[in-house]
């Protein structure tokens, strides 16, 4: 077990520091990696040091990250694999929504077979789309619970008022939304999620690295700790908030397993308010 702890995805419990898988694909998220033997090898090594929470997507690559998942993890005992259907690509760094349920049907089949699963444990809806009705979007989800083919549901990428929606519609047991020490734009969700007890997934944790260099708090915290900016803005994740599930992505080992080791690093309460009122003082880095 982490030792950040363990939470409730569902019916699922996993470690609370996972791992987002969007970085082991080519740059601007397109195409395979320049090193496909070496991504496998980091997937590999994901497992090894006790991470059982993998993130992904079928819009990643797209298709890339759930074939190398299966090559180097299937069949996947004791890991926890999520992914999302719900964007489109159309080049590096390209990003569209398609949360039509004709598209939704055709990507869930697609990452059942690349996953080499009948059953996914978390499948979450990448983005709710701007023209299509959210009932119709998770009714999908929904039929696909009840045939068995998807464990539990998510959706990402969403307003407190989408949530409320969605939750009325679908037993919702994961949020993933961006959110960061320096990035807190989402925190009306989280609050919501810490209510209910529904997993909160931050993507982009770690944009903090980059605050860093517009004020020295983080890096004093860091330099106490022996740590990096990166580890402190882990740890600040993870004390924020009981359902907090961070899922930083790497390509390199070494930054892996630099991210695990701050599981293990405790924030006192004066510094979480230094970082706090850090963060409250300098621009948001999205």
């Amino acid at each position: 077990m982490s030792a950040a702890g363990t939470i409730a995805i569902g019916d699922l419990e996993v470690d609370r520091l996972g791992f987002g898988a969007m970085r082991i694909t080519g740059p601007g998220i397109w195409g395979p990696p320049a090193d496909p033997d070496g991504a496998l090898e980091l997937l590999r090594r994901v497992v090894e040091l006790g991470v059982n929470f993998i993130d992904t997507a079928d819009s990643y690559g797209p298709h890339v990250s759930e074939e190398l998942i299966a090559a180097a993890l299937a069949p996947y005992e004791g890991v926890t694999i999520a992914t999302k259907g719900g964007l489109t690509r159309s080049g590096p760094d390209r990003w569209e929504s398609d949360a039509t349920p004709a598209h939704l049907r055709e990507v869930l089949e697609g990452s059942l077979r690349r996953l080499r699963v009948e059953r996914i444990d978390l499948y979450q809806l990448h983005r709710p789309g701007p023209d299509v009705p959210l009932a119709d979007s998770l009714a999908v989800l929904t039929e696909a619970q009840r045939q068995g083919r998807i464990r539990n549901i998510g959706i990402s990428n969403v307003t407190v008022a989408e949530l409320e929606e969605a939750l009325e519609l679908a037993p919702i047991v994961s949020v993933q939304n961006r959110y960061s020490l320096f990035d807190r734009e989402n925190q009306d969700v989280l609050d919501l999620c810490t209510k209910r007890g529904i997993a909160f997934i931050p993507w982009f944790p770690l944009a903090a690295g980059r605050a860093g260099e517009r004020t020295g708090a983080i890096e004093e915290v860091a330099r106490s700790h022996g740590a990096t900016v990166s580890q402190i803005a882990l740890a600040w994740l993870l004390a924020t908030s009981p359902v907090m599930l961070p899922i930083p992505g790497t390509s390199r080992i070494d930054h892996l397993e630099e991210n695990v080791a701050a599981a293990a690093i405790a924030l006192s309460a004066d510094e979480l308010a230094t970082l706090n009122a850090a963060a409250d003082e300098a621009p948001p880095v999205r």
